[in-house]
């Protein structure tokens, strides 16, 4: 019987690569993979560039999760040629899958190692691009304790380009060699379109939201347990002297949203899930509890807040928030994104903060001082602009090695 349950579940037959699409590919395919949301949006500038240097070229994207599955149906549907579910990494799902694909190159977003794969691939003579690749502390622990493993795994990546000289330091440190090979070229995450939010879209947003164009926002993303009853008492205390202030929080993980929706009704907050939105607003706080919609929503923000920074999961993409000109506020734990976080706060355009009493001191200092929000704003905008380039240097890698034959 759980057999038979599972033959009918559309994503197990996926993952064992059993229902490939009915899409023909002419071969020579450039394939691309990311494990779920984050490096599906770090790889979208990178879909585009190819395709416009590559007009000719099938361009194929797999991804791990779900969550990331939903992302990439939504922001590539019709700028790819197929979007795949990575199948489990066995002999058997794979060489079904790179059969099927026939690439000339596989490009691998940031994570997401795949052994099976990358021996198979570089046994049929294909190479393989390790794109954006950030080895944080705890990934450099791990490598470190077993080299042989990471050197086995590695010895089929022709091509490691790093987002920083930190983590090619760190890669290069767990015995991947030789040198040539790790090659730092920047953050393509940087390279991202960036979209203005212009006036209709704000409308939009704000009507969507249940928001109205006088409120304060406060935009707190990518969250995680423990940090949202903190956001939420400090949501408290200001709402006492900023009564137009209004929160929106995006807990990392959809299905916490509950939880957060709990701690502020105990908080005596007035509080809505953006999927169950009443006809009437009346809430102060908005859980985000839907997929997609956080990029966008920070344009709204007078000054926003990035979560898993006050716990030590080690932060999240900075970027998007300060892509809109918004003051970034995160706490000290932003191991993933050292150089980031770092860059952001010598640029002028971002407050770290260790604690709740931290954040509320900052967020209070901020939205009552317009000059100083504004100047952090232009900081943050500028910083991002200046950043760009690294999507330039990674294509001319790629175009070299999707043009290379042989292992």
């Amino acid at each position: 019987m759980p057999i038979v349950l599972l033959l009918r579940n559309k994503r197990f037959l996926a993952r064992l690569a059993i229902h490939l699409p009915s899409t023909y590919l002419k071969g020579n395919s450039i394939w691309i993979h990311a494990l779920s949301v984050g490096e599906v949006i770090s790889a979208l500038p990178l879909v585009n560039a190819l395709r416009q240097k590559y007009p000719d070229r099938d361009i194929v994207f797999s991804v791990t999760t779900a969550k990331g599955m939903a992302i990439a149906k939504k922001e590539l549907e019709g700028k790819v040629r197929v979007l795949i579910t990575m199948p489990y990494d066995s002999w058997l799902c794979v060489r079904r899958l790179v059969s099927y694909i026939k690439p000339s190159v596989f490009v691998l977003i940031e994570t997401d190692i795949w052994p099976a794969l990358l021996g198979y691939l570089k046994k049929r003579g294909i190479r393989t691009v390790f794109l954006n690749g950030r080895i944080s502390p705890r990934t450099f622990r791990s490598y470190q304790r077993f080299p042989f493993f990471v050197r086995m795994v590695f010895k089929h990546i022709h091509l490691c380009l790093m987002q920083s000289d930190l983590d090619r330091d760190r890669l290069l440190q767990s015995g991947i060699g030789p040198s040539e090979k790790v090659i730092t070229v920047g953050n393509i995450k940087f390279d991202q379109e960036w979209k203005v939010l212009g006036k209709e879209e704000q409308g939009q947003l704000h009507k969507s939201l249940g928001l109205d164009p006088t409120d304060t926002i406060w935009v707190a993303g990518s969250t995680h347990p423990g940090e949202e009853g903190i956001v939420l008492n400090v949501y408290k205390r200001l709402l006492a002297t900023i009564p137009s202030l209004r929160l929106i929080i995006a807990p990392r993980k959809v299905e916490q949203s509950y939880e957060v929706l709990r701690q502020a009704k105990q908080m005596g907050l007035t509080v809505s899930l953006k999927s169950e939105l009443p006809k009437e607003r009346v809430h102060n706080v908005l859980i985000l509890n839907t997929l997609g919609e956080l990029g966008r929503i920070y344009g709204l923000a007078e000054v926003s807040f990035v979560g898993g920074s006050l716990v030590p999961f080690g932060g999240h993409n900075l970027l998007e928030p300060a892509s809109f000109g918004c003051p970034v506020v995160f706490g000290c734990h932003t191991h993933n994104f050292v150089l980031m976080s770092e860059a952001l706060l010598e640029a002028g355009g971002g407050e770290r903060v260790h604690d709740g009493e931290e954040l509320y001191s900052a967020m209070r200092s901020l939205l009552r001082d317009t000059e100083k929000r504004t100047l952090m704003g232009r900081n943050a905008r500028e910083f991002v602009q200046r950043n760009s380039g690294a999507l330039d240097r990674a294509m001319a890698y790629i175009g070299a090695n999707m043009n290379a034959v042989g292992g």
